[in-house]
């Protein structure tokens, strides 16, 4: 395909306009793809300025959704906001994908009414990238729908097959189900039945996993329902945050022979860091839409934002969405 286009909304965000105009800039200058920052022109230009600043394009979009607005009122001005011009513009073929750090329930809601499913998903899901110890594993969903069925499950499964194919190039994708035990005779009604289904889905269905294996890599994707994603998700973040803080202080409040020793492990320690940073891994797709929407945490910095973007232009050109679509066809024409 020629080159991504990529619309990013630039006053989403519990830090927009500035950082999230400062990350498009790290993208520019990295040419990830063409990229149109869209929101209040007046606002966004004086804050263009410097390296890459001339390879981006501005859309100007009167209004901005806060983060705490329902998404049933964010739907009524998404002519004009930021975020909803976004995804317009992915619907009109004006961009191969949106990118935006602002309300996430909106950006679902905006999305789902605006470029709606790929035939035989009922509903999108959100999949986030861990860094797990022997490579990056598909957590999905992670928040978008709390009250899931067994079929939606299912076809998480199949997205999240299909995502680690193209963009993180897994041959094969083990796929799993988060529940209590490895045994398959574990779980509750939904989680029994969701297995059945990805049994007999066109996915590569190992069985169950538990939480103590997904940092171990038991499984390149894992299904779960939103609720407990989201839960699982920001209980991951939290750990790998304050264990940097105690690795830091234990550091800093050591001997001079504890000190000594940090200063040569400071190489090792800083790889350690970038490894489990999420921003290094971008923002978490919105997969099963009929367009390509990457969502990313509201307290992005320009250096998140700068990784979400590429991780929109990756998407985009390995046609993740075609990629779906192609595997739920047959299993659409078997179920019938």
């Amino acid at each position: 395909m020629s080159r991504a286009r990529i619309a990013v909304d630039a006053m989403g965000g519990d830090h927009a306009p500035a950082e999230i105009v400062a990350g498009t800039l790290l993208a520019a200058q990295e040419d990830y793809g063409d990229l149109i920052l869209v929101g209040d022109e007046a606002q966004v230009r004086p804050l263009l300025t410097g390296p890459g600043a001339d390879k981006i394009q501005v859309v100007h979009a009167p209004d901005a959704v806060p983060m705490d607005m329902p998404p049933s009122q964010a739907l009524r001005m998404a002519d004009k906001s930021s975020l909803g011009v976004a995804v317009n513009m992915v619907k009109e073929g004006q961009a191969d994908a949106a990118v935006s750090a602002g309300n996430s329930g909106a950006f679902l809601a905006i999305a789902l009414i605006k470029l709606r499913t790929i035939p035989g998903i009922a509903r999108p899901a959100i999949a986030t990238v861990w860094p797990a110890l022997n490579g990056p594993m598909v957590l999905l969903d992670s928040g978008a729908n709390v009250d899931c069925r067994p079929e939606w499950l299912e076809q998480f499964g199949i997205m999240g097959s299909a995502y680690s194919k193209s963009v993180l190039n897994m041959q094969s994708p083990r796929v799993a189900i988060l529940s209590v035990g490895e045994e398959d005779t574990k779980g509750n009604a939904q989680v029994l039945e969701a297995a059945r289904l990805l049994k007999e889905a066109p996915v590569n269905f190992i069985g169950n996993v538990e939480g103590k294996d997904l940092f171990h890599n038991a499984a390149d994707v894992v299904v779960v329902d939103g609720f407990v994603g989201n839960v699982v998700l920001k209980m991951g973040e939290g750990l790998i945050s304050d264990l940097q803080k105690i690795i830091k202080e234990t550091v800093l409040g050591g001997n001079i022979i504890t000190k000594f020793g940090a200063m040569l492990m400071l190489p090792a320690l800083r790889k350690l860091r970038t490894r489990f940073n999420y921003e290094t891994y971008g923002g978490a797709p919105l997969l099963g839409l009929r367009g390509n929407c990457i969502v990313t945490h509201g307290r992005a910095s320009r250096n998140a934002i700068k990784h979400a973007i590429h991780q929109a232009t990756i998407e985009a050109e390995h046609d993740v969405v075609g990629k779906i679509t192609e595997l739920v066809k047959p299993h659409l024409a078997q179920e019938a």
